[in-house]
């Protein structure tokens, strides 16, 4: 237990959590990742639970808990041979919920985040376009108002929860003349007519419903727009900073659970009449990164423990995320090489963990893009500032 950040109450938590997941989600993992279809009942049972109103009001059903018990909530998620269902339940949980939390007035948050909360709304976060991809300022999708509605005409694309989701958190251009100023976000029912949604099919992250989805003449009430016209972009880049430190600690967790793994895999295997745990070789590779890993996880920490405090934590967010999933894919590399031709075969978990990593470096904002955030940040000194709502 790191005593830092993480008390007595958060560690029987990861217990109860752990124990859970072990029980009542690991006997379905198989087939969902088979199937691409995580079933309603596993929702259902974890707004039973409360895993869903961790760090939310306790007005609306949730717990009003402290940050790191949503760590300990991810990080065990990753421990479970699917980062695919671990995507459908925090993009739902951290991503739509969020925006609700944040933006929604009481109506919504009556009607969308309280069931959300018990995991009888799912929700999906609508920002990716084809043609946008980590560009947010250039997304093409419209929400024109007239009278008492808003039209909205575009489409989306690589939006978890996409074909599960019972409403979507969408971003469209109000103004389209204003750039990233003419950007609003708005709810919308998933079942509304002009609302289509494609199932995509992905490398890994195999048991996640991962969609495109197009919108032909929707229409919405104009009281279904979240916060203030034209504020939709700094919505949008505040919570990034939580949705990119979500992604760095699910980077340092997957890696740590495909560390162990591997760390006992080689006390039991033999070569040359000795289990190559003794190999020099070997050994170092996975002292290697297991620091690097360390490093990640102890940095992650401190920015989860500044957002804890209401800090504004962009920079460091956005540092966690490029480096951690970095870490991981290379670490998650290596422990599959040492298990040898066994790494490459699907009963074992390294194989998947190597496919579903490979989104780290990209989801969330691809590595180049938080390069040249960082760029802004650190070389021509650029502030970014918390929307104020």
């Amino acid at each position: 237990m790191n005593s830092l950040y993480f008390t007595e109450e958060h560690e029987l938590f990861r217990e109860s959590l752990r124990s859970f997941l072990h029980k009542e989600v690991v006997p379905h993992i198989e087939k969902w990742e088979k199937t691409g279809t995580i079933e309603r009942f596993i929702w259902e049972k974890f707004g039973e639970m409360g895993f869903f109103g961790l760090k939310y009001p306790e007005a609306y059903g949730g717990l009003g808990l402290d940050l790191f018990y949503t760590v300990v909530f991810l990080e065990e998620l990753q421990k479970i041979k699917s980062s695919g269902f671990a995507a459908a339940m925090w993009a739902h949980a951290y991503l739509a919920m969020t925006h609700l939390n944040a933006e929604g007035d009481e109506r919504i948050k009556q009607d969308y985040l309280a069931p959300s909360i018990l995991g009888q709304k799912i929700g999906a976060l609508c920002i990716t376009e084809p043609f946008g991809g980590s560009d947010v300022a250039g997304m093409r999708t419209t929400a024109v108002k007239q009278g008492d509605k808003y039209i909205i005409n575009g489409s989306k694309t690589f939006i978890t929860n996409g074909v599960y989701a019972d409403y979507y958190v969408v971003a469209a251009k109000t103004s389209p003349e204003l750039g990233n100023k003419g950007i609003s976000m708005f709810l919308m029912d998933s079942n509304l007519k002009g609302i289509s949604a494609t199932k995509l099919d992905k490398l890994g992250w195999r048991a996640s419903d991962t969609a495109e989805i197009a919108f032909d003449n929707v229409e919405i009430p104009a009281e279904n727009l979240m916060g203030e016209e034209g504020k939709g972009f700094p919505y949008i880049m505040q919570h990034f900073a939580f949705e990119r430190l979500i992604m760095a600690i699910n980077a340092h967790a997957r890696a740590e659970y495909a560390l162990d793994y591997t760390i006992e895999y080689m006390s039991q295997r033999e070569a040359f009449g000795a289990t190559i745990n003794k190999f020099q070789a070997l050994r170092h590779t996975m002292v290697e990164h297991a620091t690097e890993m360390e490093h990640c996880k102890l940095f992650n920490y401190a920015a989860a423990a500044r957002l804890d405090k209401g800090e504004y934590v962009v920079k460091e967010a956005t540092m966690a995320k490029l480096k951690s999933t970095k870490m991981a894919d290379l670490a998650i590399y290596d422990c599959l090489q040492m298990l040898g031709g066994y790494g490459y075969m699907e009963e074992y978990p390294l194989a998947r963990l190597l496919r579903d990593s490979r989104l780290g470096p990209i989801g969330g904002g691809t590595s180049e893009i938080l390069k040249e955030i960082l760029s802004k940040m650190i070389i021509d000194n650029q502030n970014y500032k918390p929307a104020v709502k």
